[in-house]
């Protein structure tokens, strides 16, 4: 069913098109009678109801032009029936008053399609074949973008630039007084020959861009003098970032020149802050140039249709790493045996993978642990504190649409309303960001479930923190947005952001770690003791609210196998219709869980073990299961990621010096050849770069 949202937007939408329908038809009565009252009226307000839409429901717009009745066509109807309506006004002679309006309305829409024209071609000439971010571009004379009501926004532009002459229209037909009307399109007329003037300066040299080839060529010179080593591939939808995120600081402390390749463009302003080089490659052709680079390692933390397209490169060594492992059969996809390793944690995820047969080889495996855990705390032993702090973390519901994925359908509200029944607990719930996103079902269900702790929390009362706890909360909050955002002009561009995202200051990622702990910290010091929190945005992030949690209830996920690594005990909802015993021997990482039915009767049970150690009888086998799980502790997972890393590379220089020496022996002064060439591709592209750089006045 759909939810109440969902009809209200519904609702707001179909009122919207049959006042649309409505103003439409007034118009043409009022110009056909003639009744200047009604046409004045409904030319007016179907113009403003067209500028509301364009802000408040795009969509509903976007609609509309699919069938042909986009928003030119809407304006040019109005402003016909406008026309229509003063040649049948009395006082207004159709020869030398109608004629010089219609004629203005005529060169007002000539203007329009030669702006259009112009931010077409601006907006090609300003996309480069790539995109950076934390590289200077000096090089490539990047400009500010032009204005975007002029460059990107033609809807706006047209009915914005329609506010004068439809006034000056309406003015007439109401005043018989032609004189207004050519004042009103003499002011739309104006700006908009200014604005594509303006904006046609875009497309001087002084302006443009550089061309795709020379772009091309600076980003050849930059690989060069960097020289990355190793580097993280990704691709896919605006919601997966988080796979990539969670893997910046290890790759970061690996040893090398680290680099981030991604593929949609998006995506570069999805990636958290952080100090290393991002270069986004969309086109294969393109792609293909990082195998004339010193890149030799790329590891990948997803799975993406584009992803076989850098397979292609030999001269790169390829890692699967993952953004999470887990007993689902999501964590061991035979995609996996296109990589030369698959990066894992611990033995179990080595044995999931020979027990799931799927072609990996066992001798591909490597276990590396886990790096990004070292930020979760260990257990401490028995709570202190005056609640219990219980956190319910479900995943989403999967692409397979199999109800066992998670427990916000068929467990979800028993677990919250058996944990808000203890006077003592505060529920901590933080819902994956994509539940919902595919089963409707599971989104309505998060919802209840948001709505019983809301009102749970109606239910209680305490002290509050003072109003000193949210002013440093706030000042920590904005120390930490100007740390890891960029400040952008309202028109900034793809181009413009690539300028002001240049190289970082070489301390920033120390600043923005040291301001993100201070405010986390802050962020749980604001809030009350007592009160039920529901977290749902990136921060505070999953690792912190494991640090708040005396206990974790979650499904069968990684959110398991990286609390494991706190000791702390943990919960898992089994909602697959197995048997205890078939769920325990199904899902190794719920070994050393109490497992939760889907009417969690267990609940009390659960923080019973919690509150008194001593009836804790799974202690000793969950730190033997995160062993298992996440290998040794000493050494460190990050140190033996690294040596990972370390070795993978070695075989690509390994793979590099044979293939030379075959190539001599097959080819005897083939190289020599090869490097002549390439000298003298490197001297014609420094010519050309030199010419253009005259053209452009430089």
């Amino acid at each position: 069913m759909p939810s109440a949202g969902s009809s209200s937007r519904r609702a707001v939408q179909l009122a919207a098109l049959l006042a649309m329908v409505v103003f439409f038809a007034t118009q043409l009565a009022g110009a056909l009678l003639p009744n200047v009252p009604l046409l004045v009226v409904a030319s007016a307000g179907g113009l403003a109801l067209d500028l509301y839409l364009q802000h408040k429901q795009p969509g509903l717009l976007s609609l509309l032009g699919k069938i042909r009745f986009d928003v030119v066509v809407r304006q040019l109807i109005r402003d016909m029936f406008l026309l229509v309506g003063l040649a049948r006004v009395d006082g207004i002679d159709p020869t030398s008053e109608h004629a010089p309006l219609a004629v203005g309305v005529l060169l007002f829409y000539v203007v329009h399609f030669a702006c259009q024209a112009a931010a077409v071609m601006v907006r090609r000439t300003r996309q480069l074949p790539f995109v950076t971010r934390n590289i200077d571009t000096s090089g490539l004379r990047l400009t500010d973008a032009p204005p975007r009501l002029f460059a990107r926004q033609h809807a706006r532009r047209l009915l914005r630039l329609a506010v004068p002459v439809t006034a000056g229209l309406v003015v007439t037909a109401a005043t018989e007084n032609a004189l207004l009307g050519a004042v009103g399109l003499a002011v739309g007329l104006l700006i908009g020959i200014a604005g594509t003037i303006h904006l046609a300066s875009w497309l001087l040299p002084r302006k443009r861009a550089v061309s795709e080839q020379a772009a091309l060529e600076w980003l050849d010179t930059w690989l060069a003098e960097y020289q990355p080593t190793v580097g993280m591939y990704f691709s896919g939808g605006t919601s997966s970032a988080y796979q990539a995120n969670m893997w910046l600081s290890t790759l970061a402390a690996l040893d090398g020149k680290p680099i981030i390749v991604l593929r949609e463009r998006f995506m570069v302003q999805k990636i958290d802050a952080t100090d290393i080089p991002i270069v986004c490659l969309p086109k294969v052709a393109n792609l293909m140039r990082l195998e004339h680079s010193t890149l030799k390692v790329l590891l990948h933390p997803a799975n993406s249709g584009k992803t076989s397209q850098v397979l292609r490169i030999p001269s790169i060594k390829h890692a699967f790493i993952n953004h999470g492992e887990s007993d689902k059969l999501s964590s061991c996809n035979p995609y996996a045996k296109a990589y030369d390793e698959v990066w894992v944690a611990g033995p179990a995820a080595r044995e999931r993978y020979q027990l799931a047969d799927i072609g990996v080889d066992d001798l591909d495996v490597v276990e590396v642990g886990r790096p990004q855990l070292a930020p979760i705390q260990p257990y401490a032993g028995k709570p202190t504190g005056e609640f219990l702090n219980v956190l319910y973390a479900p995943t989403w519901e999967g692409w397979d649409d199999n109800p066992g994925n998670t427990s916000v359908m068929l467990a979800g509200e028993n677990i919250v309303r058996a944990l808000l029944a203890d006077p003592a607990v505060r529920l901590i719930y933080k819902p994956h960001p994509m539940t919902g996103s595919v089963v409707p079902e599971a989104g309505a269900a998060n919802q209840r479930i948001k709505a019983m702790i809301a009102e749970a929390n109606t239910q209680r009362s305490g002290a509050r923190p003072g109003p000193e706890a949210e002013a440093e909360l706030t000042r920590r909050a904005e120390e930490l947005k100007a740390l890891t955002t960029s400040t952008f002009r309202p028109s900034v561009d793809e181009m413009e952001r690539m300028r002001v995202q240049g190289a970082p200051d070489p301390h920033r990622a120390a600043r923005v770690e040291e301001a993100m702990a201070t405010w986390e910290n802050a962020f749980w010091a604001s809030l009350p003791a007592w009160e039920h929190q529901i977290v749902t945005g990136p921060r505070p992030a999953i690792f912190n609210c494991f640090n708040q949690a005396d206990v974790l209830i979650s499904d069968v996920s990684s959110v398991v196998s990286d609390y494991l690594s706190s000791e702390k005990p943990y919960a898992v909802a089994n909602t697959s219709g197995m048997s205890e015993e078939e769920f325990r021997a199904g899902f190794p990482t719920v070994r050393a869980a109490m497992i939760l039915t889907p009417e969690a009767t267990e609940v009390p049970a659960l923080l019973d073990a919690v509150r008194n150690p001593e009836h804790d009888t799974l202690a000793a086998e969950r730190a033997e299961l995160k062993e298992h799980l996440l290998g040794p502790s000493d050494p460190p997972s990050l140190a033996r990621f690294n040596q990972a890393a370390l070795d993978l590379r070695a075989e690509a220089e390994e793979r590099a010096v044979r293939m030379e020496a075959r190539l001599a022996a097959e080819f005897p002064g083939q190289r020599e050849a090869n490097d002549a060439a390439e000298e003298m591709e490197m001297e014609a592209g420094a010519d050309i770069s030199d010419a253009s750089e005259e053209t452009a006045g430089v």
